[in-house]
């Protein structure tokens, strides 16, 4: 009888030949979380060059956005959100210093003509100043005559409040010179400035006129206004334009969410007052029957244009995309709010809109980049992601709204930061990490689900796979106290076999059996902890807890039906080995069911899925217990705490009472002899997948790494 070999919990048998042991050396499948240290350091090398490849990913998005920006490509987005926020403000009440006399289509109706006659201007001209207002600005070409009446507004025009316009040229026209006789310092320029979207956002306060500096019609009229005040135009030794302590900013050609601004001139954000009632309004035929007070007049500024939609002079802003009613502005109205705007800033302390620097602006998309790369990289449930990017996306959008409107705490006045590059930034790389990352698992788990589909199923592989991150952080499973089944195999009489082959062969022959009954094992949901040299220890619940008795039954049922099929296929294997001249086997099986502790077992340099406890002794005794009694090729021992929970599905034989080594009380032994007949088990629902309640990336049913 062959001496009784003795089992190490963390090391495999020694009991073959050392011819055997030398090369079964080279080719032995290490034990599972043997498997988990070369995991742990294959993943320790791939998860910095994966990082690697995330960061670049990420930054190379990022790159992509800024050069996107750069483009202007990204331009109409932040426009449109800087319309949706001067459209957001609350509107401003009129501005009570300025009066708009309008030339609508009644009146152009009730005189019969268009352009009205000089004759009716000068009338005009002369009810107002009767009326004493300080400034007069007519924003309508007279440079040429329409008679009658021409030599009466000649003479009106000569007056020191009155200011006229003309039109500066441009690549499509000549421009439009001033009114005869009207001396230069009181003419202005009415251009207004359209974006590429054709909106008017920008005004244009000083330009250049055949060689000479000239100011804009609402600036001059708004200087012409102050000077009254004691307030006078000014320029900051970096050349900006002051009136008073009010500083008018230059707008650039990046400011704010501008990209490819033509910034020529000096050019500022309109600070616009309301979406229509910027000030007063009167028509023509109002003032020239006299239906007016005088106090609307006197010592204001009074702005004379045509509001008439056959005047065609009127203009997209950005009230207009939600306007339904005229969404079109006139460009007396245009130049009314610049010139309010002004008034507002210089003797109102009203501020004016303002943009970051462009460095800050960068800053501050790279700022939601980095935002986009963590919550890409730091969250992993679909709804985690969601939330972050929603959060973030939310606070953008809050910032740059309440930025916009003037109402952020601590912020003097109101800001245009860019919104859309920060959102399509948190957008971009989140998604850029979210699918970098999905490739790199995805590369990292073929590997893993590789290495550990060597020793367990795909199922306990896929449960450690998704507790990775705790198992590479503490390189190390902690102990879990579970109820589970043991199962060891051993070949009766190996010794004797080993001596009469070569080693070689004798490898070979023993693979072929290994590897039988590791598939087996990993077919009915086992993990297969070691090889012994000549047999294997395989446990059946873990790493999932087991939380029901019938979970724990069916561990059971599985781990026996395991040993009842690992026969039915040795059968067939020493049948195809009786052919070939090889030695045959006799397997002795020993099956227990208790409770024990699994966890990983030594250090970072070798580490092994340790499954220790009374029980893991007792399967193994079981397996040597009677050696000499063989009565079949697979003898299939089990003690009654196993036995407990086969529900009568299997047919046994009591041997009786008997003293383990190692063990004081008596064991009562059944061998197994196959299922019973009035079994109503399935032997292929054996080998189906337990479904543990509850989620299985849970803490709760999985193996503990916290």
């Amino acid at each position: 009888m062959p001496k009784d070999k003795k089992r190490s919990l963390s090391s495999p048998q020694n009991h073959q030949s050392p011819h055997l042991h030398r090369h079964a050396t080279r080719q032995h499948h290490p034990a599972l979380l043997s498997r988990l240290a070369q995991w742990q350091s294959l993943l320790s090398e791939t998860f910095h060059s994966d990082l690697r490849a995330i960061a670049i990913a990420a930054l190379s998005s990022t790159i992509l956005l800024l050069g996107i920006r750069h483009l202007g490509w990204l331009q109409p987005l932040e426009l449109s959100a800087y319309d949706q926020i001067i459209r957001m403000r609350s509107p401003d009440p009129p501005d009570p210093r300025i009066l708009i006399v309008t030339i609508t289509e009644q009146d152009i109706q009730v005189y019969n003509r268009w352009p009205l006659s000089d004759g009716h201007i000068a009338q005009l001209l002369q009810k107002l100043q009767a009326m004493r207002p300080r400034v007069i600005g007519l924003d309508l070409y007279r440079d040429v005559r329409y008679e009658p009446g021409h030599e009466e507004l000649r003479t009106a025009l000569q007056a020191e409040n009155v200011i006229a316009i003309t039109k500066l040229p441009d690549p499509e026209t000549i421009g439009v010179p001033a009114p005869p006789g009207v001396p230069p310092d009181r003419v202005g320029f009415n251009d207004l400035l359209l974006d590429p979207d054709g909106i008017t956002r920008r005004s244009l306060l000083y330009g250049t006129l055949k060689g000479k500096p000239i100011l804009s019609f609402s600036l001059l009229a708004a200087t012409s206004y102050l000077k009254h005040e004691g307030i006078t135009l000014s320029t900051t030794p970096d050349y900006q334009i002051q009136l008073g302590e009010t500083i008018f900013h230059r707008l650039e050609s990046k400011s704010g969410g501008y990209q490819t601004l033509d910034a020529q001139g000096y050019q500022t954000l309109i600070h616009y007052r309301s979406g229509q009632a910027v000030a007063r309004q009167v028509s023509l035929t109002q003032v020239l029957y006299g239906r007016m007070q005088t106090q609307w007049v006197q010592d204001q500024v009074v702005l004379i244009g045509t509001t008439a939609p056959s005047g065609k002079d009127l203009f997209n802003t950005p009230y207009s995309f939600a306007a339904k009613d005229n969404p079109k502005m006139p460009g007396v109205i245009v130049h009314a709010q610049i010139l309010s705007q002004i008034l507002s800033a210089a003797l109102d302390g009203r501020p004016l809109y303002g943009w970051w620097d462009e460095k800050i602006d960068i800053a501050w998309i790279l700022l939601w980049s980095g935002v986009g790369t963590a919550i890409g990289w730091g969250s992993r449930h679909p709804l985690g992601q969601a939330i972050g990017i929603l959060t973030a996306l939310g606070v953008i959008i809050l910032t740059g709204v309440g930025l916009g409107m003037g109402s952020f705490p601590g912020v003097n006045q109101p800001l245009w930061i860019p919104i859309g590059a920060p959102i399509l930034a948190v957008s971009l790389t989140s998604s850029t990490v979210l699918v970098a990352r999905g490739y790199a698992a995805s590369r990292q788990q073929k590997v893993v689900m590789k290495l550990l589909g060597q020793n367990t199923s795909p199922e306990v592989a896929q449960a450690l796979w998704k507790s990775r991150d705790h198992l590479i952080k503490s390189g190390t499973l902690p102990g879990q106290k579970l109820t589970a089944t043991m199962l060891f195999a051993d070949i009766k009489d190996f010794s004797t076999i080993s001596e009469q082959m070569p080693p070689e062969k004798l490898l070979i022959w023993l693979n072929e059996l290994l590897s039988m009954m590791t598939t087996e094992v990993m077919q009915h949901h086992g993990i297969v902890n070691k090889f012994t040299g000549d047999g294997i220890m395989a446990v059946f619940g873990v790493p999932f807890a087991r939380t029901t008795e019938a979970e724990i039954a069916r561990d059971a049922q599985r781990a026996v039906a395991c040993a009842l099929t690992i026969g039915e296929a040795l059968q067939q294997l020493n049948e195809t080995w009786q052919k070939h001249h090889l030695p045959l086997v006799n397997l002795r099986v020993g099956i227990f069911t208790g409770p024990i502790v699994a966890g990983s077992l030594g250090g970072k340099d070798r580490l092994e899925y340790g499954v220790i406890g009374d029980s893991v002794n007792t399967a193994s005794r079981l397996e040597s217990c009677e050696k000499h009694r063989q009565p079949s090729s697979c003898r299939i021992l089990i003690a009654q705490e196993t036995l407990n929970y086969l529900n009568h599905q299997f047919v046994v034989e009591a041997w009786g009472s008997f003293a383990l080594k190692g063990k004081q009380q008596m064991v009562e032994v059944y061998r197994v002899i196959g299922l019973s007949e009035v079994t109503t088990l399935n032997p292929s629902a054996l080998s189906e997948e337990i479904k543990i309640g509850g989620d299985p990336e849970q803490p709760t049913n999985s193996l503990s790494l916290s």
